[in-house]
Parts: C-alpha cells; structure tokens; sequence
C-alpha cells in the first residue's frame, strides 16, 4: 500500500488524515495522489465524481461549507503552499456533535485530509498564497449551500488568530500573528453558529 491512514483523528469517526508514499531523488520526486486500489485496502470505498481546485491568498478563510440535502464526502490537499484546514462534526446524533479537528496540509508534507459527509469544512490560508485540491463524491448542488460560523465560539475552533468575537461571522477586526487581516466573502459572514442549526 502507497499511503499511511491515521483513522478516527481527534477521536472523531471517520475523519482521517492520509500521507502517501513519495519516491524521492535528486530528480525530484514521485507520488501517487489518489489509488482506489489503496484505499479500499484502508477500508476506504469512496467513489469520487469532480475534482476542484482554487487558489487564495494568506489571510483567506474559506468556510465552514457543507451541502445540506447532497452531503459530500471531500477528500483534501494542498498543491502550493500551506493552510489550516478544519472539519466540524454536524451529524446529529453523533457522540463529537459540534466537535472539531484541524490538520496543516502544506505542498511540503503533502497530507490529504478525508472529510465523510455530514462534516462542515473550512480552511484559512497560511502563506503568501495556496492551491488546494479536493475531491467529492456528490457534485455541486447550486442552492444546497450551507454554513457555520467560523469564529462560534461554541464550537471553539483554534485557527491560531487574534481577535475579539462580537456575535457575528464578520472578519472585522480579526489578524494572522503577522498583522494580516483575515478576508472572507459576505456569504462567510453571514452563516450562523451550532445553535442555530
């Protein structure tokens, strides 16, 4: 088997944090992104349908997102520089309801972080700019959106910032240990925390 899968990290079900295999020289390297052989070998049986891509740049927080009646299971990298990135459990009924963990994916120790459905996601951006890649096993539903707010303190998430929580999403006020401000869409500003779910 080409990966290493650390399963149920931060005692949560199903979230699972993969190192693959890289065959390295003075060439450079080689790597195996994605094996379905490997993972069903995990015990993983996943059947990704779109791969996505975006680029950010430092201080972005993208989150926390899920698809209400299309759940998506993501599978997650980072291919030029370094975030944070976060699954919150949302699955009602589970024993980590409102729990999170944070994993630093980065193109240096290339980690992939699998995210099951029923899990918002997030990521904040750590250097000057970052590529980050995932997979899902459903595809984009337009309107099916969903969202937490990133700072609830309810949920307590840990994204290594300084700032004051007012009650709302709004980055306003919020700086990496740099000085930069974090920037977020209106959209990620406006979601609502865990008890408002």
């Amino acid at each position: 088997m080409q990966i290493k899968v650390e399963k149920d990290v931060g005692g949560i079900r199903g979230l699972c944090v993969i190192t693959p295999a890289v065959h390295g020289d003075r060439r450079g390297y080689f790597m195996e992104t994605y094996s379905l052989r490997d993972m069903e070998e995990a015990g993983l049986k996943i059947t990704f349908v779109q791969d996505n891509q975006s680029q950010s740049y430092k201080g972005v927080l993208r989150g926390l997102h899920y698809q209400i009646n299309f759940p998506q299971t993501k599978l997650v990298r980072v291919i030029k520089g370094a975030v944070f990135d976060v699954a919150v459990d949302i699955r009602r009924g589970s024993a980590t309801y409102g729990k999170w963990y944070g994993v630093e994916l980065t193109a240096e120790n290339k980690k992939q972080f699998l995210i099951p459905r029923g899990f918002a996601h997030g990521f904040l951006v750590r250097s000057d700019v970052a590529e980050f890649c995932y997979k899902c096993d459903d595809f984009y539903h337009p309107g099916d959106e969903g969202g937490l707010a990133w700072n609830d303190p309810a949920i307590g998430i840990d994204w290594g910032v300084s700032g004051v929580y007012r009650g709302t999403a709004s980055a306003q006020g919020y700086t990496m240990p740099d000085g930069t401000p974090l920037l977020l869409s209106e959209k990620d500003e406006k979601w609502q925390g865990l008890a408002q779910e």
